[in-house]
């Protein structure tokens, strides 16, 4: 397989750069092939190339957006956990990723190829965590029956809530919290049930 071309990286790297600044200072209506053309001096030829629909590029920028942010494991599973829910906190708290996750949620339910594109965040959003907590189990820190999708809901689940549909803010003692909780309820460690660092 040929590697890929560094003009097209180059091209793809600066489009997403500018992207994600007009992510933030505009939100989701910002978003188009003509805005990210004039403002990266990318053409739009060159930017339909990379990403034919719409769509494809909301979901490239959000993915970039969320992969810019994403944390490293470390194998402490509640600093590992806190990380990655302090992550989630902090997009729900920036007012265009906010904006962006009401948008989407909101329009997904009647555009297919923004459901798609939904799907697809869902997975980028969650992959740190998912893989937090599978490690955790082979490391027996979690039982191995862990339904690592319920895990997930009852993570993230509060902190989407509260900001989405309670329309209240939050901090990281909330984050902590959440985790701990979660890790009283599952954790094989007695530190962890104990609630202690």
């Amino acid at each position: 397989m040929r590697p890929p071309d560094p003009r097209t990286v180059r091209s793809r790297d600066t489009a997403l750069a500018s992207a994600r600044e007009l992510l933030i200072e505009r939100g989701l209506a910002g978003l188009t092939h003509g805005t990210v053309a004039a403002h990266s001096g990318i053409s739009r030829a060159t930017l339909y190339r990379l990403w034919p629909e719409p769509a494809d590029l909301v979901r490239a920028t959000l993915t970039w957006h969320i992969t810019l942010a994403r944390p490293e494991p470390t194998g402490d599973l509640r600093a590992d956990l806190r990380t990655a829910l302090a992550g989630t906190r902090a997009m729900l708290h920036e007012p265009a990723s906010e904006q962006g996750m009401r948008v989407m949620i909101e329009r997904a339910a009647v555009d297919p190829k923004l459901a798609e594109v939904k799907e697809a965040l869902y997975r980028a959003g969650t992959q740190v965590a998912r893989a937090i907590l599978a490690d955790a189990v082979a490391r027996a820190e979690l039982p191995a029956e862990l339904d690592i999708d319920l895990a997930l809901d009852q993570l993230h689940g509060p902190l989407f809530f509260r900001r989405l549909v309670a329309n209240r803010t939050f901090d990281l003692d909330y984050v902590h919290d959440i985790v701990d909780a979660f890790l009283r309820c599952h954790s094989t460690e007695p530190t962890h049930r104990q609630g202690i660092s």
